[in-house]
């Protein structure tokens, strides 16, 4: 499918009623209308510039990212060179500095709202199809609902209170939609729209497809899964999580099986699968990816527009521009103890520091996912045994230390590298793994009271780290670090209680999906975001992070992002801002 997304520009004008911005009711003269293309030749092009949107959009310019995710845990610190460089993602990390006008935040509204747009124009043309002149047309009208569920479900999760529409609602009367509907005592009706586009979706779409890019009906089935997830902690209007709905999460229970029952996915025999580029559409655990390309017959080709700030400053290798941290709380949490099993409650007693680095590393011992997860200075650079990483990568070590995130980077000798000073890669990136429906049926089992069950689950994700260690050696064929992990054996080296399970599962999200924007999510779905972010910055600043001296987490307020000032304005009073901002 990546041929396709290489002549999506024309189609692009015809898309730009997301933001509930008023145009003239003018007949376009000399240029390309809906009308034009709604036909059984041309459609695919709405199909396709729906595709091409979320990938291939900038950080800065509106892309909801995955790692912008990250900067409002504690796994990892915004970067840069220093904290006025992109400042508004400074702000966002501290959140006492966050509001309605803090810049980079409007841009994401508008351009998840621009895929939702192109999502309701290309269903509007295909419904307007015989299916006898287009036989694809119910597939291609669930993919589209699928990816409208997609743009849907980054908002929701971002702002909470949203204005949902589809395709029968006319662009005119988009501004008369509230994002909090009158009444509404929660925000699950929210939730449940976008919980139906994916099952529409699932109920059509097929279970493979023979274009890599398109989703499956089990891609389908593992956003409703993710809905379900949410709807299950159930929140009030202050953002507190007030009942986990245990029917919710006998509902969602059947479909994680069903996905696990399908046998068409696994888990790699090496966690660093997912994380290469020459593993494209390869892994066995990936459920859904974005397509990227290069060499495509376009100037650039279609890269990924949301991570070219990631790669450290770190000439000839790379050039910029080293956002997107790992913090020292992140490092630590990979720290394993004697038995082999998480240091649950002090694996952040002891800092790191530039003095103590080297034999910090070497007297502690570690999870495999470390190796893979965080660049450290010493070791090899995303497996290169011929390229040592080492501490001038750190644009502004003395703010935000010295450890690089490498899962979305790529090889400094990658073909899918584009050096646009800025780091462009093609490497694709896996939007919904299998590893996140196992451990998504192991948190069901534990809240369902059945952790047993939980155990077995977990221990395969811990048994595939341990078996990852493969690509972590030195060039003479020595260990990266003293990785040592084990299973976890009730009665050995724990006791599988209830509470201890749920430690565990909490525990392994973070080290499973560790640098990848799902901490913060869960943080907050989980309800715990106020007493993990405050006890992560009561131990930042004494550790010598002043710039983290501002930061301080507000219970009711910064579960979510304010509505950006300039959508309320656009929207002529019908949005609510979300509480405390």
């Amino acid at each position: 499918m990546k041929k396709h997304l290489v002549y999506i520009l024309w189609i692009a004008l015809l898309t730009s009623a997301a933001g509930c911005k008023k145009f003239l009711d003018v007949t376009p003269q000399g240029v390309v209308t809906v009308e034009n293309v709604s036909t059984p030749d041309k459609v695919d092009g709405l199909v396709i510039a729906a595709y091409a949107w979320l990938p291939h959009e900038g950080t800065i310019n509106g892309r909801m990212s995955p790692w912008l995710a990250d900067i409002k845990s504690d796994d990892s610190y915004k970067g840069g060179g220093g904290i006025g460089d992109q400042l508004p993602w400074y702000q966002w990390e501290v959140f006492t500095l966050n509001n309605a006008n803090t810049g980079n935040n409007d841009g994401i509204w508008y351009a998840e709202y621009q895929g939702v747009s192109r999502c309701n124009t290309a269903i509007k043309a295909l419904a307007s199809i015989n299916e006898t002149d287009y036989p694809a047309k119910q597939q291609r009208i669930a993919e589209m609902k699928f990816l409208r569920g997609y743009f849907f479900l980054n908002l929701k999760r971002w702002y909470k209170w949203i204005p949902y529409f589809d395709e029968s609602l006319p662009v005119d009367s988009i501004r008369t939609v509230p994002n909090r509907p009158a009444g509404a005592a929660n925000d699950l009706a929210i939730w449940q729209n976008i919980y139906n586009d994916f099952d529409a979706a699932s109920k059509v779409l097929p279970a493979d497809q023979q274009e890599p890019g398109r989703p499956t009906k089990y891609a389908a089935q593992a956003l409703m899964l993710e809905s379900l997830m949410w709807m299950a902690y159930e929140q009030d209007m202050s953002n507190k999580v007030v009942n986990i709905n245990k029917e919710t999460l006998a509902k969602a229970l059947p479909i994680a099986d069903g996905i696990i029952s399908s046998g068409k996915y696994s888990l790699a025999p090496d966690y660093a699968i997912n994380f290469l580029f020459d593993y494209d559409n390869k892994s066995p655990e990936s459920i859904f990816e974005w397509q990227y390309s290069h060499s495509d017959g376009t100037p650039n080709g279609n890269l990924n527009g949301g991570t070219p700030l990631n790669a450290p400053w770190w000439p000839p290798s790379f050039s910029c521009c080293d956002f997107h941290k790992a913090s020292y709380n992140m490092v630590n949490a990979f720290k394993t103890d004697a038995k082999g099993i998480p240091m649950f409650d002090d694996y952040n007693d002891q800092d790191i520091t530039p003095a103590n680095r080297s034999i910090y590393f070497s007297s502690n011992k570690w999870d495999p996912r470390i190796g893979h997860t965080v660049a450290i200075p010493g070791l090899p650079w995303k497996y290169q045994q011929n390229l040592l990483f080492d501490s001038s990568g750190s644009r502004d070590p003395a703010t935000f230390g010295y450890f690089n995130s490498l899962k979305e980077n790529v090889e400094s000798n990658s073909p899918g590298l584009v050096n646009l000073f800025w780091m462009w890669n093609s490497k694709n990136e896996i939007a919904i793994r299998y590893d996140r429906i196992l451990l998504q049926k192991a948190e069901i089992l534990i809240r369902l009271g059945r952790e047993q069950e939980a155990l077995p689950i977990i221990n395969s994700i811990r048994q595939r780290a341990a078996n990852s260690t493969g690509r972590l050696k030195f060039s003479n064929g020595t260990p990266t670090l003293p990785y040592n992990i084990s299973l976890y054996i009730n009665g050995v080296n724990c006791n599988w209680t209830s509470d201890f399970a749920w430690k565990a599962l909490m525990f392994e999200n973070r080290l499973e999906f560790g640098m990848e924007g799902v901490r913060w999510y869960d943080l907050v779905r989980w309800g715990i975001a106020a007493q993990t972010l405050n006890a992560y910055f009561a131990k930042e600043l004494p550790r010598g992070r002043a710039w983290l001296k501002d930061g301080k987490f507000a219970t009711g307020r910064d579960e979510f992002m304010p509505i950006p000032q300039p959508q309320i304005n656009y929207a002529f009073g019908m949005y609510q801002q979300n509480p405390g901002y």
